[in-house]
């Protein structure tokens, strides 16, 4: 039995590639799921997440965590960090930037469940943090907590 490893298609993957400019031109690529049929959740943790306020120009500083329940399709790991990074030079909101980057998986991948939880460091005072799923879970498939707590202050 041979497995065929090519990625025909990708274009970043094993590429040098430069830096999208903003996430309308990030390119998000998929391969296929060599494991679809089998319920799991895979997770992606960007711990320093960052954006620029659209009002201020000041920069705004995230921890997403994006957990998936793949159906056919898994998100390339390369293209979802450039991704990411594009949002570097990006004016929005928090909750804009949360549900784009929710928007585009869903639509890239047909997961079978996601779920985003962006915890936006304060500003002016104010923590924003911003959730969403696609539906309920998967009755099957282990979930674990994100593990992220809620902003505290000093405390």
């Amino acid at each position: 039995m041979t497995t065929d490893h090519s990625h025909a298609g990708l274009t970043q993957l094993g590429q040098d590639t430069k830096l999208p400019n903003s996430p309308e031109e990030a390119t998000l690529e998929r391969v296929p799921n060599p494991q679809a049929g089998f319920g799991y959740v895979a997770r992606f943790t960007a711990p320093e997440f960052t954006s620029i306020c659209p009002m201020t120009g000041q920069p705004d500083f995230a921890q997403l965590v994006i957990d998936y329940v793949p159906g056919d399709w898994l998100v390339e790991s390369k293209s979802l960090k450039l991704f990411l990074f594009s949002f570097r030079n990006h004016g929005a909101f928090h909750e804009d930037c949360t549900m784009t980057v929710a928007r585009r998986l869903v639509d890239l991948l047909e997961p079978h469940w996601l779920r985003i939880g962006g915890y936006w460091y304060p500003r002016g005072g104010i923590p924003i943090d911003v959730f969403y799923q696609t539906g309920e879970p998967p009755a099957d498939v282990w979930i674990p907590e994100q593990g992220v707590a809620p902003y505290r202050g000093r405390g």
